[in-house]
């Protein structure tokens, strides 16, 4: 990686270039991001997955910057017209825009109007004209009136096609336009396709504009997505005038005003250049990137959504009663074992139209019992409310807790080929009910397997750069999983997939090894997968755990290449392993100064301190049963100043939506939050938080309910 690059990616995420360059060359080593994070401090500083991430993200742009290099230079260089100042520029270049308007002028073109007055042989005019070496371009024009130009006007014309599109290659012109359009105001209107319901959406943009430079993220997505419907028209606002007249100082401060009547034509130049090539060209541009700009903040936005979402509260290892709820076609129920394993399935109708509630009843007790039931799970789309009214009346054994479970990508699971794998002989009403018990059981294992974008907890997904939102939920995804760690005796392969040096063909070799050998007694084991070596063993050990482990450290997250400080705390101590581990009086007793040694400096030591008070700690709270309000059960019900209990469904950047019992979630808007001014919902509200609201608006139109947070 060059020097010009590790400068900037530091500058970028605000670290110092050592630490830019030791990342990269972990990369190239094959390291991953969890690992460098965790258990690679010294080399880093410390850096947090986020920075490390960062650099990743850039280091990767920057290589594919590094070729797009080599294919401008060589094309450049075999049109003849590569120089050393301009090779220079090329590869100090660290802005992909800076790039291509370095290449813009010798890019291979179509047949333009330039093009064919310079195949007239009318450029020798145009440079004339362009470098205000003449007062007159009449009679030098005259000189090139012959068999490929028929008259003055033509060869003046065709030289003014040439200045424009020269204008419209010039760097400068183009960054001053740029940094022109950026303060202009958006500006949108209704077409004629604006009518029926679905245009109603964009009713506040019918007739809009705002700044391009303070629009909010999510505005100008909404705009730009109306646009591609064809709800919307959309333009730059920018003074055509006001431009054409900057960019003519401009030139002119640059050589000299020309006399007339050459100035005449020059101003015709300009303005052909302005309207035809650089305004729509600028425009797209600003806003393309202005888009960028959205696209990062609402990726960012489900980024954060699903790591919550993820990291929601287990119930851990219970036998589970699992209902998908319905009301013709009856509820699916299903019972799971602690591990997750489905051991019955049946459906139960206790709503209409067949309302048999009493036999009903009787499955559900008959299964509770024969099962050992210790918890139920009942999704919350239709039926969700009726079905979880109905099991409360179902005499149920003292402990036994009720959950309602979001149903969010179910369906999608149910239908996919990861649940056909696991279900091959049971239809999607089966394997959605299990679905909707293993998350219930552990969020991240189950939810792991379903599209993020499937999940309800974005904004505008499916409009934004879909390559920047998959390595953003790829890497939060792979975060989460190492974070918390995987149960190596009994994690799918699509979830050891994720955990850190292993992917799908290895997470197949680590299943299959268990179930021709059985569990695994010890990390060490790993070894013996096949096509498992060395370095995925480094970059996997540590996020891996081992429970009843003969080795007590298998199941923590001390990694097996620190064993040996931990024997030798022991030592000192005058204790065994076993005994140290998970003893924090113990704990206090180490002196972490005292095992730094070669690559294990005290970030790494102290880390191992703190993972030996509570080895294999799982980060995630536990999961609170939650009641909805009894008198609440369609729109109907909400009255404005009701104060109702809720869930938080989707966190967006101008508010937080949330479910409070019905069909339609309410929305708090992000200057309904309790704090002066708009607030940041992300910092103020967690998804699938349980909360406190107050009803302010009811629109029983619009299908649209108003909150304020109360708590």
């Amino acid at each position: 990686m060059k020097q010009i690059y590790i400068k900037n990616i530091a500058q970028r995420v605000d670290v110092r270039e050592w630490q830019v360059e030791n990342c990269i060359n972990l990369f190239s080593e094959g390291a991953t991001i969890p690992f460098i994070s965790r258990y690679r401090k010294e080399r880093t500083g410390g850096l947090d997955e986020v920075a490390v991430a960062e650099i990743k993200h850039w280091n990767d742009v920057f290589a594919e910057m590094e070729k797009r290099k080599e294919t401008i230079l060589e094309t450049i260089s075999q049109a003849g017209a590569l120089t050393a100042d301009l090779r220079k520029k090329i590869e100090d270049c660290v802005e992909a825009r800076e790039l291509e308007d370095l290449y813009l002028p010798y890019r291979p073109k179509r047949r333009t109007r330039a093009v064919v007055a310079k195949e007239a042989g009318l450029e020798p005019l145009a440079d004339k004209m362009y470098n205000v070496s003449l007062v007159d371009p009449v009679p030098e024009a005259k000189k090139f009136v012959g068999d490929k130009v028929a008259s003055v006007d033509e060869a003046l014309a065709g030289a003014r096609d040439i200045i424009a599109e020269r204008l419209s290659e010039t760097a400068s012109v183009r960054e001053t336009l740029r940094q022109i359009f950026k303060t202009r105001r958006i500006v949108t209107k209704a077409t004629k396709k604006a009518t029926g319901p679905e245009a109603m959406k964009y009713k506040s943009y019918f007739d809009y504009s705002e700044s391009l430079d303070r629009i909010a993220p999510h505005r100008l997505l909404a705009i730009l997505r109306a646009e591609e419907e064809g709800i919307l028209s959309l333009k730059i606002d920018a003074d055509a005038e006001k431009c054409g007249k900057k960019l003519y100082y401009d030139f002119c401060q640059e050589r000299r005003y020309p006399a007339q009547p050459l100035a005449e034509h020059m101003h015709m130049a300009f303005d052909d250049a302005y309207k035809r090539l650089l305004e729509p060209s600028i425009s797209n541009e600003v806003m393309k990137e202005a888009k960028e700009k959205a696209d990062i903040e609402s990726i960012r936005i489900f980024g954060e959504n699903l790591r919550q979402l993820l990291l929601a509260a287990p119930v851990g290892q219970k036998r589970v009663l699992a209902i998908d709820p319905g009301f013709r076609t009856g509820c699916k129920v299903v019972c799971l074992d602690s591990q997750g394993n489905l051991v019955h399935n049946e459906a139960i109708f206790p709503h209409p139209p067949a309302n048999e509630k009493i036999k009903a009843i009787q499955a559900v007790s008959e299964m509770v019992k024969k099962y050992n039931i210790e918890v139920i799970a009942i999704g919350n789309g239709t039926a969700g409310r009726e079905t979880e009214e109905f099991i409360k009346r179902v005499p149920l054994p003292t402990g036994v807790r009720v959950f309602s479970v979001s149903e969010d990508g179910a369906s999608i699971y149910s239908a996919s080929e990861v649940a056909r794998e696991e279900f091959p002989d049971y239809d999607v009403t089966v394997r959605g009910a299990v679905s909707i018990g293993r998350r219930l059981m552990d969020p991240l294992a189950e939810l792991v397997k379903i599209d993020p974008k499937s999940l309800g907890v974005g904004q505008y997904q499916h409009d934004v750069d879909q390559t920047l939102l998959r390595e953003t939920l790829d890497n939060t995804v792979v975060s989460c999983v190492n974070n918390v760690g995987v149960n190596l005796n009994t994690a799918s392969s699509y979830l050891l997939s994720y955990v850190s040096g292993i992917g799908p063909a290895l997470a197949d070799n680590i299943v299959e090894y268990r179930s021709e050998n059985g569990p695994y007694a010890s990390r060490k084991d790993l070894l013996k997968v096949k096509r498992l070596g060395a370095k995925a063993f480094e970059q996997c050990a540590g996020f891996l755990r081992i429970h009843g482990a003969k080795n007590p450290l298998d199941n923590s997250a001390v990694h097996p290449e620190a064993y040996h400080i931990v024997d030798k705390m022991a030592r000192d101590l005058g204790v065994t392993t076993k005994e140290l581990v998970g003893n924090s009086d113990l704990c206090s007793r180490i002196d972490p100064a005292k095992y730094v040694d070669g690559d294990f400096g005290l970030p790494t030591v102290t880390d191992i301190i703190q993972e030996l008070r509570k080895p294999g700690r799982d980060p995630r709270e536990s999961a609170q049963e939650f009641e909805f309000a009894h008198d609440i059960r369609t729109i109907e019900d909400v009255k404005t100043g009701m104060e109702l209990p809720g869930i938080v469904t989707n966190i967006t950047a101008f508010g937080a939506f949330v479910d409070i019992g019905i069909k339609q979630n309410g929305l708090i808007h992000a200057s309904q939050m309790g704090v002066k001014g708009m607030a940041d919902p992300s910092k103020i509200l967690k998804l699938r938080q349980q909360i406190k609201v107050q009803v302010t608006s009811v629109d029983l139109d619009r299908l649209r309910i108003g909150l304020r947070l109360i708590k």
